[in-house]
C-alpha cells in the first residue's frame, strides 16, 4: 500500500493521524549517556501511552541492542533507510514494549559516512525518508553517533528539535558551547525550524561535589532550557543493557526508572505547553 493510500486508509478507519514530533538525541562528545537516554525515556513515553518510533543512528548499534534485538534481526536498518530507497514500513522492527518500534542499526551503517559523501542531498536523506510517512507515531527519537558527521547531520536536519544529554563533569560547559555553536550552523544552513528540546543532565551522583557545582553552572547558562529532572548514576541502569531491555522493564522500582518516568512527564509537558502556544499565535 502507497503512503497516502496509508493515510487515507488511517484517517477512515478513525485512526488518529497526526504528524509525529521528531527529537534528535545528540551531543558530539561520547559517554554521556545519549543511547541510555534514547532506549529508556522512549520506553517511559510508550508507558505512558504514547507511540514512540526509535532510530538508531548510531554505527555501534547500542540501542538496537539494548532493546533485545538479535543482530539476525538488524538486517538492512537505517543503513538502507538512508541510501537504498528503502520505504520505513520496511525496516521498521517491533520491540517487546507495546507501543515502541525500532528502525535497527545494522553492521553496514558503518560504511554509510563515506558512501553519503557522494550522495546528492546527502545532508536530508533521512529527512526525505520520514517526511509525512509517519503518522501512527507520536515521537520519533534519534539515537545519533557521538560526532558531528553525516549521520548526525541527518538527523538534526530531519528533527523537530534536539535533546542534549549533560553528564555531570568537569568538560561539559565546554562541550556544550561548541554543542551550541555547531546547532547555530545547522539552523543557518539546514534547519531554520530546528528547536532546543531541552538539556538533561546524566549521571549524576549527589555524594560528589563536582556533580552539585556542574548543574550550577548549566543552569544558570542555559536557565529552564535545563530539565528539572536529573537522571543518577545508577547501577541498575548500566546493567540493564546487557540483559537487552530497557531499566524500566529489567527493574522498575530503582532510581534510574523512576527518573526516565519523570523525565517523559517534563517532555510531555512541554511538548503540551508548545501546541498551546502555537494554536494561542494561530488563533
Amino acid at each position: 500500500m502507497s503512503d497516502l493510500a496509508t493515510q487515507a486508509a488511517l484517517l477512515s478507519s478513525g485512526y488518529p493521524f497526526k504528524k509525529a514530533r521528531i527529537i534528535a538525541i545528540a551531543n558530539q562528545k561520547g559517554g554521556v549517556g545519549k543511547t541510555t537516554t534514547a532506549i529508556n525515556l522512549a520506553t517511559a513515553l510508550a508507558a505512558c501511552d504514547e507511540r514512540v518510533l526509535v532510530i538508531d543512528l548510531d554505527p555501534q548499534g547500542n540501542a538496537s541492542t539494548g532493546f533485545g534485538l538479535d543482530q539476525m534481526n538488524r538486517e538492512g536498518g537505517t543503513y538502507s533507510l538512508l541510501l537504498d530507497n528503502i520505504a520505513v514500513s520496511e525496516v521498521v522492527v517491533e520491540t517487546n514494549i507495546p507501543g515502541l518500534d525500532i528502525v535497527p542499526a545494522s553492521v553496514d551503517l558503518v560504511g554509510a559516512e563515506l558512501e553519503l559523501v557522494d550522495e546528492a542531498q546527502r545532508e536530508y536523506k533521512l529527512r526525505a525518508a520520514l517526511e509525512g510517512r509517519l503518522g501512527q507515531y507520536d515521537y520519533i527519537l534519534i539515537d545519533c553517533p557521538p560526532a558531528l558527521g553525516l549521520l548526525t547531520l541527518n538527523a538534526l536536519v530531519a528533527a523537530n528539535s534536539v535533546m542534549v544529554p549533560v553528564q555531570c563533569e568537569f568538560f561539559a560547559l565546554e562541550g556544550l558551547s561548541n554543542l551550541m555553536r555547531t546547532l547555530q550552523r545547522i539552523r543557518r544552513a539546514f534547519n531554520s525550524t530546528l528547536e532546543i528540546q531541552g538539556l538533561v543532565l546524566t549521571m549524576y551522583d549527589k555524594r560528589n561535589k563536582l556533580c552539585g557545582s556542574v548543574e550550577q553552572d548549566v543552569r544558570r547558562f542555559f536557565g529552564d532550557t535545563v530539565y528539572r529532572t536529573v537522571i543518577p548514576r545508577n547501577v541498575r541502569v548500566s546493567e540493564a543493557p546487557s540483559h537487552g531491555k530497557p531499566i524500566l522493564v529489567y527493574d522498575m522500582a530503582c532510581q534510574g526508572s523512576r527518573a526516565y518516568m519523570r523525565l517523559a512527564g517534563e517532555l510531555l509537558r512541554r511538548e503540551r505547553q508548545r501546541t498551546q502556544r502555537m494554536e494561542a499565535v494561530t488563533v
